[in-house]
């Protein structure tokens, strides 16, 4: 496979793309980074829809999302806006620990137009600064890779799943970092992903966030099916959570897991396989993993998800020959000949690596190309 470049940022961690973020703290800081955007080419205002009136757990993890999106290697400078100063601060002084150029500014007491001028100038600043940069020799351990799937049906565990297991072997094998989640559609294979965890205590802590998650669901009142699996999986011939939930466990390869995550949550114990506790969701799922650091999405699909990253880039596979031939503008990686028998696992595992390889070196996927830009915090708290 051809060499692989990258941007290695000042922390030493390598990202594959290039991004100047203006980053709002809160919904009402929306508007004031979507003016800087629009004054600046070239940079991207990430909105979004809370940040007001959270409390305990629930602000930590908001917090700890906006840090992290503004720490992913594929940020090279962060421009941060809210409407009050402390809390502004606090999550510059977050991303500041990167080393990457980063600027807070806040709106009470100066007002939109002061602010928006003041952030544009800086703004402006960094981007220059950021198109300067140049890519240089990297390595795939240097890479980290998240997973999910979506809209998936009977040909996602069949093919494109099998296929992302392929490559997350690879990956892990070579000393790259790998995150998977999704914990809800784990039921009926959650002893499956039990034992593959490294240690006894990683097993305990597993099971306990898998058993909260779905007590809280059983807790009230309703039954998953309907949602999980969803209309779209029951059309394509998933009939039950357990069903969807080996399909999903499909993905995650063969190797061991050596660590379990909170949301959003940066790995601290080195390279490898980690676990991640998250929604199905998959705009909030991908969100949580480009904010604990993953800079490219494996995202396997059956009948269809669009879903982007405004700063993760995610790869669509597919081995269903309809989505191939009905929503080819949002495939990247086509397996279908899995099905037919016309290519093994291991040569669709060639065509996803070699996707990758493109991709860092700066291919933009088709979610990228089309604008997918899904951008979404995941709440856990109604607000005070």
């Amino acid at each position: 496979m051809e060499k692989l470049l990258g941007y290695r940022r000042e922390n030493g961690r390598v990202g594959i793309r290039n991004h100047v973020v203006i980053l709002p703290v809160d919904d009402i800081s929306n508007a004031a980074c979507e003016a800087v955007a629009n004054n600046v080419k070239g940079t991207l205002a990430l909105s979004h829809a809370y940040g007001r009136l959270q409390y305990g757990e629930d602000l930590e993890l908001h917090f700890r999302t906006l840090i992290g999106i503004g720490s992913n290697p594929n940020v090279a400078a962060v421009v941060v806006i809210g409407i009050e100063e402390n809390w502004s601060k606090r999550i510059a002084d977050g991303i500041a620990l990167t080393g990457k150029p980063v600027s807070y500014f806040s709106i009470e007491g100066n007002g939109d137009f002061e602010t928006v001028r003041q952030a544009s100038w800086t703004a402006k600043e960094y981007v220059q600064w950021a198109s300067e940069l140049h890519r240089e020799p990297v390595e795939l351990k240097d890479l980290s890779v998240s997973i999910k799937c979506g809209e998936s049906d009977t040909t996602t565990g069949m093919g494109s799943c099998p296929t992302v297991s392929q490559a997350v072997d690879r990956l892990v094998d070579a000393g790259a970092t790998v995150f998977f989640g999704e914990t809800s559609e784990l039921t009926g294979g959650e002893h499956l992903i039990r034992e593959r965890m490294a240690t006894p205590e990683l097993k305990e802590k597993f099971m306990a966030i898998y058993n909260d998650y779905v007590g809280e669901i059983a807790s009230q009142g309703v039954d998953l099916l309907g949602s999980q699996p969803t209309q779209g999986n029951i059309a394509g011939g998933l009939s039950t959570i357990e069903e969807k939930a080996l399909g999903n466990i499909a993905k995650t390869g063969t190797k061991e897991i050596i660590g379990v995550l909170e949301p959003a949550e940066a790995p601290k114990s080195g390279n490898g396989l980690y676990f991640m506790d998250t929604s199905s969701a998959a705009a909030e799922c991908v969100t949580l993993m480009a904010a604990a650091g993953a800079v490219v999405h494996f995202f396997p699909t059956g009948q269809g998800n669009i879903i982007g990253n405004p700063i993760e880039p995610v790869v669509k596979i597919t081995a269903n020959p309809k989505t191939a031939e009905t929503m080819k503008e949002h495939i990247d990686v086509d397996v279908k000949g899995l099905l037919s028998r016309e290519i093994t696992l291991t040569e669709a595992g060639d065509l996803l690596m070699d996707y990758l390889y493109r991709t860092v070196n700066g291919r933009l996927t088709s979610a990228e190309a089309l604008g997918h830009r899904e951008f979404v915090m995941t709440k856990l708290y109604r607000s005070a």
